[in-house]
Formats: C-alpha cells, structure tokens, sequence
C-alpha cells in the first residue's frame, strides 16, 4: 500500500466517512446535489463526452465513438444517489486505457423509482445494445451489484452473454447477512455501516431483499461468461464480493477476485493523483477487457 493511500485513508476515515453519514441524513435531492460537487472535486468537469439515449434511457457515452464493442457501466450510489455526468470522470479514465466506448446509463433511483426500476432499466439498456453485438459489462458499489443482476438476467432469460463483467466492490446481497458489515465496520474508510438498512429498504419498498434481481448472491449464473471482482479487505461489502465469487465459481463460472489490502471502497474512482492504486487497478481492468476482445476475435 503507498503512503498516498494510508494518507487517503486516514481523511476518509476522519472527513469523508461523517459528511457520508450527514449526507444519509438529508432529503435525497439535497444529497445527490452534494455527491455531485464531491466528484467535481474529484475530476472537474472531463471533456470528451457524448449525450445518447438508450432503450429510452439518458446516457454519457466516451472514447471513441466507432469502437465495436461497448462497456456498459453502471455507477454506484446505493441505488439513491450517482449520475453519468458524476462518474464520466471514471468513465473517461477507463475509455483512455481499453479503447472502447465506456457508456455510463441513466437508470432509474430510488425513493422516485424503487425496485425492480433499476435492474428492468438495466436489462433494457442491454438488450438494445446486445442487438447490435457483443457488450462488456461493469459496475462499482450497487451498480456492481446491479451488473451482476443484469448477468443473471441474462443467464435466465438466455440472452447473448457479455464478453466479461467486472464489479468494484459491489453490493451484492441486500438481505446484509455478510459478517464484514459488523467486522470491517470500524476499519471501513468511506461507508457508515449503520445507514445500510435504511438505504436498502428506501429502495426495495417492500420488495423481499432475497430477490436475485435485488440480490445476485441468490441468482443462478451457469453458462455465464468470465466475471472479475476487486473489493478491498477492510470494506464492509468484503463478504458480499467473496460471497458471490463462491457463488459464481459452484457454478462453473470463471471468475477471478481480487482482495486488495487496506484500499478503501471503489477505490479506482479516485484520481491518480491521489491514489497510485486507482492507476494500477484501472490498468488491470483494460487489460482484461483486451483479453476479453481478443478472444472475441478468434
């Protein structure tokens, strides 16, 4: 770990992790406006982008507009918070490293648009592009988990799989029976583990939180294409990332995690300035992307 991250850590654990906290608090359009001007902080205002609509859906699209195959990735949030436009930072830095179109959806947010809106948006959204060839699909935090829905959307509804999909310490099991919510909740740098449930329920409404499409941990993913994971080992998601590798791989999927030390949550969301680490993971994530379009050509 640099000295860059254990300074990162130590201001999210002291600034960042109670303004989280204070944000939870607030009236959600308040909140979503404040998470906007933290990622301005963060990226400024990333040229290069493009306004598209899909399946009916807004859209940020960036890289080069002829590439082939498109990322399709879904920013994180809790379902409540998070934009295209607050996560086209991101999407800039991945199009740069991978060569392809990185296109960051619109889907819909909770308490306006409560569950299933996000993951019948998302499969939506994929089915239009899968129309038009093979899709790489991606995701950090609840938009992890929401990626991971989608693929096993597509599983059950046997749907052309995706090239690949990788998650950012993705939430994956909404029921959060994972033990590293209590574990990690003192070690956690950046989520206040004791506003989960209240995030959780404002999106489900009611809806039971073992549903596959809420939780993937639940759902049934044979004959899906590879999947990649990074989470970090002081989240409190820990458990739910390495729950669904062991969930993927019971069923025959190739998937690879990777459990980084002490790197806080969807930690390549930082900018490379602040934290070497978001350079490296990113590099890591196109260079599976290649071996994915690769393969795809053979």
């Amino acid at each position: 770990m640099s000295l860059r991250a254990r300074f990162l850590n130590g201001y999210l654990r002291a600034i960042e992790k109670p303004a989280i906290r204070r944000i939870a608090r607030l009236p959600v359009a308040r909140a979503r406006q404040k998470f906007e001007r933290q990622m301005r902080m963060i990226y400024g205002r990333p040229r290069g982008l493009r306004r598209v609509q899909i399946a009916g859906f807004d859209a940020v699209e960036t890289g080069p507009a002829d590439a082939p195959v498109p990322v399709l990735y879904f920013h994180g949030g809790a379902y409540l918070i998070g934009s295209p436009r607050a996560y086209a930072g991101l999407a800039r830095r991945l199009a740069r490293r991978c060569g392809c179109r990185v296109i960051v959806p619109a889907y819909p947010l909770a308490p306006e648009h409560p569950f299933p809106a996000a993951p019948d948006a998302a499969l939506a959204i994929y089915r239009a592009l899968a129309k038009q060839g093979p899709v790489i699909l991606g995701g950090d935090s609840a938009g992890g988990g929401l990626a991971l829905s989608l693929l096993g959307q597509i599983c059950a509804q046997d749907l052309p799989q995706p090239l690949q999909t990788f998650a950012l310490s993705p939430w994956t099991d909404l029921t959060l029976a994972s033990p590293s919510i209590a574990e990690n909740a003192q070690r956690e740098a950046v989520l206040p583990h004791e506003r989960m449930v209240e995030g959780r329920d404002a999106y489900l409404n009611g809806a039971p939180a073992d549903d596959p499409r809420a939780s993937p941990v639940f759902a049934d993913f044979k004959g899906a294409a590879p999947v990649r994971i990074w989470v970090g080992d002081t989240e409190i998601l820990l458990d739910d990332a390495r729950r669904m590798a062991a969930r993927l791989q019971g069923q025959g999927v190739d998937v690879d995690l990777t459990v980084a030390h002490d790197l806080p949550h969807v930690w390549p969301i930082f900018a490379g300035w602040q934290l070497p680490e978001s350079d490296t993971t990113l590099d890591d994530i196109a260079a599976g992307i290649h071996t994915s379009l690769d393969s795809a050509k053979r």
